[in-house]
């Protein structure tokens, strides 16, 4: 039988995402290609530092055994095959089961997530993620100067999402954005029976939600939905999760609050959200990612 990944939780990820490769990619800016490859070739033994989806991705693994593979992680990069190299040595130096890659030397590389039949797909570049939302894929561009992920909890996933745009659609988004916060209220208010529908990330949130129904392993997954929502309008957000069968361990709704505090207490290995001034609010807090989706990324 050939070999297949439809059975498992594929995450795309590129190297930038993976490894602090800020130094290298400075190289990279300049426009000289040739001489960030030379870097990279030169730097072949030395083990890149986890960058700043590396906590996340070292747990999402820890849930496979050797009977039963359910999470796959795919390198997905811009860099060239021998940077690769680079990146495939440091990823078995520092103990992540990594075994394929796609490595497209400065092109594009989001028209292989379909193949790969990605879930979710984490870049650094910013045009990358849009095509991969246009697409259909989850998809978050991170922040690689984020605060790493905190050693606390090596056990537990942790993984806070924003709501609207990012767990739900941009409908109660567009009329907040459109018309303000009293008719945004009276909105989720008329509207509180409906659920709301569905946001580039509710697949991730419910593939998440299947791995913590049948643990195999000492890992387990602690969510939190991290939303600027305040009542009345957090209970159609809660009635939407009820009607979808998942389950979050916490909900935050902060009627506008900063975020960044909330999520240093809770202290996630990621944290998605769709509007780039929470992301830089998050970012010294957390490992925090952009998703370009949504009226507010028009």
């Amino acid at each position: 039988m050939p070999t297949s990944l439809d059975d498992k939780l594929v995450i795309a990820i590129s190297s930038r995402a993976l490894f602090d490769f800020e130094e290298e990619n400075e190289v990279f800016e300049a426009g000289d290609d040739r001489a960030y490859m030379a870097l990279q070739q030169q730097r072949l033994d030395l083990p890149a530092t986890p960058g700043v989806a590396f906590s996340l991705v070292r747990k999402l693994l820890g849930f496979n055994t050797l009977q039963q593979q359910r999470v796959e992680v795919v390198v997905l990069s811009r860099n060239d095959p021998i940077s690769g190299m680079r990146v495939f040595r440091s990823a078995r130096q520092l103990g992540l089961p990594i075994l394929r890659g796609v490595f497209t030397r400065g092109q594009s590389p989001w028209r292989y997530l379909r193949p790969l039949n990605a879930q979710l797909f984490l870049s650094a570049n910013e045009e990358d993620v849009r095509q991969a939302l246009a697409a259909g894929v989850a998809a978050a561009r991170v922040f690689p100067l984020s605060a790493r992920a905190s050693a606390d909890h090596p056990q537990e996933l942790r993984i806070a999402f924003d709501g609207d745009a990012v767990l739900f659609s941009d409908e109660a988004e567009l009329v907040y954005q459109r018309q303000g916060l009293e008719a945004f209220q009276a909105h989720e208010q008329q509207h509180v029976m409906r659920p709301l529908p569905d946001g580039p990330f509710k697949p991730v949130l419910r593939a998440l939600h299947e791995l913590q129904r049948h643990p195999q392993t000492d890992m387990r997954i602690r969510t939190a939905l991290v939303t600027a929502r305040s009542a009345p309008a957090h209970e159609r957000a809660i009635r939407t999760l009820m009607d979808w069968a998942i389950e979050v361990d916490e909900a935050m709704f902060l009627g506008g609050l900063p975020k960044g505090a909330f999520l240093r207490e809770f202290e996630p290995d990621f944290f998605f959200d769709d509007q780039v001034g929470h992301v830089q609010g998050a970012a010294p807090h957390v490992p925090s990612g952009h998703v370009s989706a949504g009226v507010t990324n028009c």
